[in-house]
């Protein structure tokens, strides 16, 4: 967005003031932010950013949560996005939602729809504050249950289902991007417009069990072309939050800021209270406090150092000679750092070439960071790609893996729930 509009009739300002200009700096509140509620889940999607499945003894208690919500409606911020794991699986999830949307903050969660319920629907459809997005990563059962495990596909077909017969409004359809649903963009649209939902498209990281899934799924460079031609022809009636401002070094910007807003205007909580900067790069070298200490999260979010840091005028290092930099900014922070990319160098889907040609002189054993902690089930059973029948993609068994579960859920976080 412009602020200062540039004619051909005048000399220009020496500065244009952009919106993104002043987010840079941050903010002395995020406008939203990511809370991970629980890393339990009932599925293994081989591209969890969070690398979910066994519940954390540590979690913030129902109380410590509610103390959070207060000091978020104490600095006016906006809405928070609720996810996990699977966050619905907590017990005391609607009792933090209620407490959230009663102290106005507005609550936006994530869900493969396994607890959406038709009651769940009405409850959804009769809270103004309440959004809910619906993870649904193909277009058919093959393609999705390939990412997010067995049934998933029509979990969320009957989540939408129940949503749309409840009379919810401005329910989504999430959609991670990889090589395999690409093609299917147009039947993402029509299954979105057949439910009522609004399609929401986001980039593929390689966090968590994506960075082990990432060479299989990433988008190839024709299909990132194709993805943004589709955005540039269908970006008014599709949310991206901009996971896609890589893609403007195309040439026309795409809707959005267009800009990393990691510690400037959004960060993530995670379910032990920890805060990092970005919601993508759940890792130490990211962490810059904990709601738990003094100071709470009002302390981390305006003292942190790595905030303060990150907040800095960024010099945008090789990339800055690019003619696309000011549209690209360099790309996704997480991308780059968990592909072993410096943080001032490209984005390694950068669309002129540069990372990944950067990424072909760079060792492979040694390039990438290990994401800090894995929750995974112990068991993770490998999945063909859709149209093959032998498996290519085997998730890597690390030792952590295969520790004894921490509670009850780390065996079906679902027990005593029948959809």
């Amino acid at each position: 967005m412009t602020l200062i509009a540039e004619t051909p009739y005048r000399a220009a300002p020496p500065r244009a003031t952009r919106l993104s200009d002043h987010f840079e700096r941050g903010l002395t509140s995020p406008i939203c932010l990511t809370w991970e509620l629980t890393y339990a889940c009932n599925l293994s999607c081989v591209h969890c950013l969070s690398s979910s499945g066994r519940r954390d003894p540590r979690e913030l208690t129902t109380e410590e949560c509610k103390a959070v919500i207060d000091e978020l409606e104490r600095m006016q911020v906006f809405y928070v996005n609720i996810g996990g794991g699977e966050p619905t699986v907590r017990s005391d999830f609607w009792e933090i939602v209620d407490y959230a949307t009663n102290h106005h903050v507005g609550v936006k969660f994530s869900t493969n729809g396994v607890k959406i319920t038709p009651e769940i629907a009405r409850k959804v459809a009769g809270n103004d504050y309440l959004d809910v997005q619906i993870s649904l990563d193909g277009a058919t059962a093959e393609v999705n249950d390939h990412v997010r495990g067995p049934g998933s596909y029509d979990t969320a077909l009957r989540a939408l289902r129940n949503l749309r017969d409840a009379g919810a409004q401005n329910f989504k359809l999430s959609v991670v991007c990889t090589r395999y649903n690409i093609p299917q963009l147009d039947a993402f649209k029509e299954i979105a417009d057949r439910y009522g939902a609004q399609l929401r498209l986001t980039r593929l990281r390689p966090s968590g069990r994506g960075a082990d899934s990432w060479d299989d799924l990433h988008p190839r460079p024709e299909q990132q072309r194709e993805l943004y031609d589709w955005l540039v022809a269908r970006g008014e009636d599709v949310l991206t939050g901009d996971s896609f401002f890589h893609l403007s070094a195309y040439g026309q910007a795409l809707p959005g800021l267009n800009l990393c807003g990691a510690g400037r205007v959004v960060c993530l909580i995670d379910p032990v209270g920890d805060v990092y900067a970005c919601p993508f790069a759940i890792h130490e070298q990211f962490l810059a406090g904990s709601v738990r200490e003094r100071g709470g999260f009002q302390g981390v979010w305006r003292g942190s150092e790595l905030f303060t840091r990150l907040r800095q005028p960024q010099s945008g290092g090789a990339c800055a000679s690019c003619q696309f930099f000011d549209t690209c900014k360099g790309g996704c922070m997480a991308a780059k750092f968990f592909t072993g990319l410096p943080l001032d160098g490209p984005d390694p889907e950068c669309v002129q070439g540069h990372g990944e040609q950067l990424l072909s002189m760079t060792d492979d054993g040694a390039r990438a960071p290990r994401p800090s902690a894995d929750h995974s089930h112990r068991v993770a059973p490998p999945r063909p790609r859709p149209g093959f029948t032998k498996v290519p993609l085997t998730l890597s068994r690390r030792e952590d893996l295969a520790a004894p579960p921490v509670s009850a859920c780390a065996e079906d976080p679902l027990a005593g729930f029948t959809p």
